[in-house]
């Protein structure tokens, strides 16, 4: 029996960037999904703590995996990518028992499938590297779920460090711990969860994926992040549809933030930031246009508040807010958020405090 642990995060800015080739900074949280693998007499098992009932599939590829509930595509894709690689997978059992949030934008699913690929990974001694495993998770959420992620959530669950957010270059993969001192600033993350639910494969965010690709293809570069801040104006030019243009302006301007934010960071300005976290919001809300009224109401009152900064976090159309708030400010910037939402007719939000914590370990 073999159980590992891998963790939510939260992105602590660069939304959309990941899939466009760009840069992202997010943190691993306290909470997550835990995968114990065991032995089988046949088939393959999943259970899961919050599901009812456990679905049973013979052993196949990708291709021949049948309708199964959606929840178990994430667990049960890894044994078919591993078998159409050639892997020969046993009959086994997979439980899974995750306390991350559903559809809050804080990435249950790469938890779910991060453990689950460390979990098996180890249970059958394939000894897959760093770059194989997140190549392993990545192909899970794509190819045997359909959602079109572009592995920022990933990275983070695997490769997180306690007291850092981590630098992606989505391009390359690499990555690179940053500091968030919160502690030591006398700072903290507060996290509403305004549980106006999202979901990655719904149409929305493939539309998004699509339009910057479109984009891409038309100014003639590899992806929108070989598009430089100097070189905006004149890429603009180049769309004729609206929509193009503000995708572009989005990915190319919060590519420029991640990487001011990273620098702000190393050299300890921690407080500094909170300016391109309230533009990083704007921009979503008003060019990419992924907000829906509860998160921006949320981002309002936290910003009302004191907020240093306050954003949206997560792919959109729900999820998430965090505002970076001097700790005292903490609880009754939370009754704000209440009282906002209370005042909207929204129902009453979830609020948290984050810290960043380590990757996927064994358990």
């Amino acid at each position: 029996m073999t159980s590992w642990f891998a963790p939510g995060r939260i992105n602590l800015i660069g939304e959309h960037t990941d899939y466009n080739d760009g840069f992202v900074l997010p943190f691993a949280l306290a909470v997550g999904c835990t995968a114990t693998v065991a032995e089988a007499p046949s088939d393959w098992s999943v259970r899961s703590a919050q599901e009812p009932d456990p679905v049973v599939v013979r052993r196949s590829g990708l291709a021949d995996a049948g309708d199964v509930p959606e929840w178990t595509r994430y667990v049960l894709g890894t044994l078919w990518l591993l078998t159409d690689r050639g892997v020969d997978v046993p009959p086994m059992e997979i439980t899974v028992d995750s306390d991350v949030p559903t559809g809050a934008g804080l990435s249950s699913s790469a938890a779910l499938v991060c453990s689950v690929v460390r979990a098996v990974d180890d249970h059958l001694g394939l000894g897959l590297d760093d770059d194989a495993v997140f190549a392993l998770t990545r192909d899970v959420e794509n190819d045997a779920v359909g959602a079109p992620t572009g592995g920022m959530d990933q990275l983070v669950s695997l490769r997180g460090e306690a007291g850092h957010v981590l630098l992606c270059d989505m391009r390359s993969h690499d990555t690179r711990p940053v500091p968030l001192d919160l502690a030591g600033r006398g700072l903290a993350v507060l996290v509403a969860d305004t549980r106006a639910p999202h979901k990655h494969s719904d149409g929305e965010y493939g539309a998004r994926r699509r339009g910057c690709e479109e984009a891409a293809r038309i100014l003639g570069v590899p992806a929108l992040r070989d598009v430089s801040g100097a070189d905006l104006a004149d890429a603009l030019g180049l769309l004729e549809e609206d929509e193009l243009r503000r995708y572009v302006r989005h990915v190319v301007t919060e590519d420029e933030r991640v990487l001011a934010v990273a620098r702000l960071l190393d050299e300890g300005r921690l407080p500094d930031i909170g300016q391109a976290l309230t533009a990083s919001h704007a921009s979503m809300r008003d060019d990419f246009r992924i907000t829906v009224p509860e998160v921006d109401t949320a981002v309002d009152a936290l910003l009302s508040a004191g907020a240093l900064g306050a954003r949206m976090t997560g792919g959109g159309f729900g999820g998430c807010v965090i505002g970076l708030l001097p700790e005292g400010d903490v609880e009754g910037a939370g009754d704000a958020v209440r009282r906002a939402f209370a005042d909207a007719g929204f129902g009453e939000p979830s609020l948290f405090t984050a810290t960043a914590e380590a990757g996927a370990r064994r358990v």
